[in-house]
């Protein structure tokens, strides 16, 4: 099973409302499919999400570091040998975790296909269906608590609210309004990704403790490379902490699991660069009691089906934020995860369980 081929295929998918992080807007999922084909014919998918204001990647410098980089060093290996597959894969290029993430998903769509198993299956099988979180985009308040409202009447009992845009009192505005209108039945977890300092993340966050906001977690308060501070935040607060930005590899999870600096981890195979490193974290999470939550950037369901798979294979994946081929405008995949109100419910076929043709398009070309 000799790799002979690495094709990337830009993909352009329009959202059904724009979303609004206190990093950016996004109204298009501008996305890269790469498809790996092997001497027998099997062929494997795999996504790549350009997050440029996190992982700081482009869809131009995805395409380059694959057709130019990456792919040249890997034509010819044999996928049997996933030893040196993934450490060849790892090492042929510094960070560009997505553009990694992508052939690393491929890879084990292929090797999923080759053993007859799910994915899920061949990575520990923990489980067949997972629940996901939905996520209110942040804006003001009024729209906030309506988007709120929309959700749990969709089926969704656990919300994850941006946050970190404007000030303090803005925030506590809008969890309260929403709290007002949904009630207290819906888990409220936050998203303040990156927006808050230490001290004002510590003041927020107590303040919706005070008021009896019932706040399951805050993800990523501060400054991504700010260890010191998500630590600060953790120590001073009652609400459990996640880290999310702040964990690419197993190396950064170590660092925050040593000094104590967060509560959860959440686990983007963007990120990680894909299923390999990001076994590898949860692994490290679990060894020191600390859960991890399964999350995604602005993605198709190829990349979320490989997320699903991942998150579905391990007990200590214990949360799911697998939410955003809800929030596109249509489906050009055939096959991979299914969706009923907030359960996933993952293929049975090999591989990622896309068909054959999975990827329908009409009007993007390939490159190799």
């Amino acid at each position: 099973m000799l790799i002979r081929s690495i094709e990337t295929i830009p993909v352009a998918v329009p959202l059904k409302k724009p979303f609004k992080t206190a990093l950016r807007t996004v109204t298009i999922a501008d996305v890269i499919y790469v498809k790996v084909t092997c001497n027998d014919g099997r062929v494997g998918w795999g996504e790549a999400v350009p997050t440029h204001v996190i992982t700081g990647e482009t869809v131009g410098s995805i395409s380059y570091a694959i057709e130019k980089v990456i792919a040249p060093q890997l034509i010819g290996l044999d996928i049997r040998r996933t030893a040196i597959l993934f450490k060849k894969l790892s090492a042929s290029i510094v960070r560009n975790t997505s553009a990694k993430a992508a052939i690393d998903i491929a890879f084990h769509d292929l090797i999923g296909q080759r053993t007859g198993l799910p994915l899920s299956m061949y990575l520990g099988g923990f489980r067949q269906t997972i629940s996901t979180d939905f996520t209110v985009s942040v804006d003001e308040p009024e729209q906030m608590a309506e988007d709120a409202v929309c959700f749990v009447a969709d089926g969704f009992n656990v919300l994850k609210v941006k946050v970190g845009l404007g000030d303090i009192k803005t925030d506590i505005k809008r969890i309260k309004t929403i709290r007002e209108r949904i009630g207290f039945d819906t888990k409220i977890r936050l998203d303040a990704n990156q927006g808050w300092k230490p001290r004002d993340a510590v003041r927020a966050i107590s303040l919706m403790e005070d008021s009896g906001f019932e706040i399951e977690l805050v993800e990523q308060p501060v400054m991504a490379d700010d260890i010191e501070g998500l630590k600060y935040v953790t120590d001073r607060t009652l609400t459990p902490i996640m880290a999310d930005e702040s964990v690419y590899s197993a190396k950064d999870a170590l660092r925050v699991l040593q000094m104590h600096a967060a509560d959860f981890i959440n686990i983007k195979l963007m990120k990680s660069g894909g299923i390999h490193e990001a076994m590898k974290i949860n692994a490290l999470a679990e060894l020191y009691g600390v859960e991890c939550m399964v999350g995604s950037m602005i993605e198709t369901k190829l990349g979320i089906t490989a997320a699903v798979h991942f998150a579905a294979s391990q007990s200590n994946c214990t949360r799911f934020d697998l939410d955003a081929p809800l929030m596109l405008s249509e489906d050009v995949v055939t096959g991979g995860v299914v969706y009923k109100g907030n359960k996933i419910h993952l293929p049975n076929e090999a591989g990622l369980g896309l068909m054959r043709n999975a990827i329908n398009l009409t009007s993007n070309e390939s490159s190799q």
